[in-house]
């Protein structure tokens, strides 16, 4: 999320659960096309690695993971772009309440699973503006450490 002008636009679902396993891979093998890189590859990422590669800690682990993929793409972590942990463990939290919610983990196919998680409302690109205004979830220190939200509680 950057605060563009783009938060509205309708996400891009996936048509096959193979490109939901490249998203995921790719970023931890460091090889996903940077124009893949995209919001609803972020979530179907995490989604990803949460279901299929549990034996990954998100909380601890995905930092590090998109910083080196950040990294590998060209991408500087700075103090105003790349990686970014306040959205990140934010986002870490709401799939794990959408994936208990809808029972993913029975689930065998991740194509369905997926695909409503970026058409619900957590999939939208401002989401996390519910919770922190612009000023807070974009400052300097919300991008190096968890910044509790301004704005309202988080539901999960």
């Amino acid at each position: 999320m950057t605060g563009r002008d783009d938060i509205c636009i309708p996400p891009r679902l996936f048509t096959h659960e193979a490109e939901i396993i490249e998203v995921g891979e790719g970023l931890l093998a460091c090889t996903l096309p940077r124009p893949r890189w995209t919001h609803e590859a972020h979530l179907a990422a995490c989604l990803y690695l949460m279901l299929r590669r549990p034996e990954i800690a998100l909380e601890a682990e995905l930092p590090g993971i998109i910083r080196r993929y950040n990294v590998s793409v060209g991408t500087e972590n700075t103090d105003t772009s790349g990686y970014h942990e306040t959205i990140t463990q934010f986002y870490i939290r709401a799939i794990r309440a959408f994936a208990a919610t809808e029972q993913a983990a029975s689930e065998a196919d991740m194509l369905p699973l997926c695909n409503r998680l970026l058409a619900s409302e957590m999939g939208e690109r401002a989401y996390p503006l519910r919770f922190w205004s612009r000023e807070a979830l974009f400052s300097i220190p919300a991008r190096h450490d968890w910044v509790e939200p301004d704005l309202a509680r988080l539901p999960f």
